[in-house]
């Protein structure tokens, strides 16, 4: 079966849409069509394209839906790529790009789904990591042990700290208090004075309510 390829006369600067997919077209990327600066829509989907996607994409300002899926594009994604800012779809699954997906871009604020197929290609929304992007694991490991282990020690000494506080604290109030009243006859006095009013105070209140309660009448 003979191969066809993309030839592309000078169209009006009217043309939004060109769709050619599902041909058996063969060859590179045909640079006229970045020459359609009123495009909103191209469809070069499910054909035998080769090559590098051409750089000159970016002058296709208007596109708003890009199909490129199921080709033989290989290469890197340009960056002028990402000046396309209206691309609202795009589809560049299943061909043999590789590289970096351009950071920093709204290439990496596709789907996943965008990119499959292109096992060579790293960086977001892709979960494969670029090379040089892993973190040293041992190292960070390390340092994280380290770091967890300060704040337990911390709270060790505070809560031992604390404890030892208390228990000063406690016997010389204990001291202070029954220091005075041994060492102090009139304060020793009343202090027991006191003890003894209250209670008789605390019989007194109870008599009286138990004697209330005794007279009062019954149903």
């Amino acid at each position: 079966m003979e191969r066809k390829s993309i030839r592309v006369q000078n169209y009006p600067g009217t043309l939004k849409s060109l769709d050619l997919s599902c041909n058996q077209f063969s060859g590179t990327f045909p640079e006229e069509i970045t020459d359609l600066v009123g495009l909103i829509a191209l469809n070069l989907s499910r054909s035998n394209l080769t090559g590098h996607i051409s750089p000159k994409i970016g002058q296709l300002k208007s596109l708003d839906f890009l199909d490129l899926s199921r080709n033989k594009f290989f290469g890197e994604i340009l960056s002028s790529l990402a000046q396309l800012n209206r691309l609202g779809v795009m589809d560049l699954s299943y061909n043999n790009l590789s590289g970096r997906i351009p950071s920093g871009t709204q290439l990496q604020g596709f789907n996943a789904s965008v990119y499959l197929g292109n096992r060579e290609l790293c960086g977001l929304p892709l979960p494969n990591k670029c090379p040089g992007e892993e973190p040293p694991q041992g190292p960070v490991i390390t340092r994280g042990i380290e770091d967890a282990s300060i704040p337990e020690e911390d709270d060790q000494i505070i809560t031992l700290g604390f404890y030892v506080s208390m228990i000063v604290g406690f016997i010389a109030a204990f001291w202070i208090v029954c220091g005075t009243l041994m060492l102090n006859s009139p304060w020793r006095y009343a202090y027991f004075s006191f003890l003894t009013g209250v209670k008789y105070w605390f019989y007194v209140m109870t008599a009286v309510n138990i004697a209330k309660l005794k007279r009062r009448p019954r149903n």
